[in-house]
């Protein structure tokens, strides 16, 4: 009897958590390729590091993925799958110079490693081919997805609450929104440069 009584209370406790936590999703529109939408930091609401790793690769001379979203803590590794020497540098994370760094330049099948504490827009070059680029975009919580080649994304999990929601596209201007997550809430941004 009191087994059951506490299997009960524990599905009666994991549906009310569920039913605390709905989705934000909408369309990026104004901008061509992908963009990320992420939920910014929420006041008294701190997120632990994830513990995976992201693999960024310089492969045909090019940062493959282009663009990459993580959560603030992510451990980036940069993999060099290239038959010549590659660099990665990033100028600033979203414009504060001192928060740039310099990984250093590193031969074919080897990767150096960068854990991103800081939330925003980091540009990604290679000294050694100044052609190469990519972005990545360190949300500073776990909520955040990138949209699809028409602009739609959906961001799952995002407890109830108010939030602002930022867009982001290598484009354009980021542009923010008030968002009321009650369950289920849209957030729709047209981008422009």
């Amino acid at each position: 009897m009191k087994r059951t009584a506490l299997v009960a209370l524990t599905a009666i406790a994991a549906l009310s958590t569920a039913a605390l936590a709905g989705t934000i999703h909408g369309k990026v529109s104004g901008v061509k390729g992908e963009s990320v939408v992420y939920v910014e930091a929420a006041a008294g609401k701190t997120f632990p590091a994830p513990s995976q790793h992201i693999t960024m690769d310089q492969k045909g001379l090019m940062f493959v993925p282009h663009i990459v979203a993580i959560q603030q803590g992510t451990t980036v590794e940069f993999l060099n799958s290239d038959s010549v020497a590659h660099n990665v540098f990033w100028p600033a994370i979203s414009g504060n110079k001192k928060l740039g760094h310099n990984l250093g330049t590193w031969p074919q099948g080897q990767r150096q490693s960068f854990k991103f504490d800081n939330p925003g827009i980091i540009p990604l070059f290679c000294n050694v081919h100044p052609d190469m680029a990519a972005y990545l975009v360190v949300s500073p919580t776990p909520y955040f997805a990138t949209t699809d080649k028409t602009g739609v994304y959906k961001i799952d999990n995002v407890p109830d609450g108010d939030y602002t929601v930022t867009a982001w596209n290598e484009g354009a201007k980021a542009k923010s929104n008030p968002v009321k997550v009650a369950g289920d809430a849209a957030a729709d941004f047209t981008l422009s440069k």
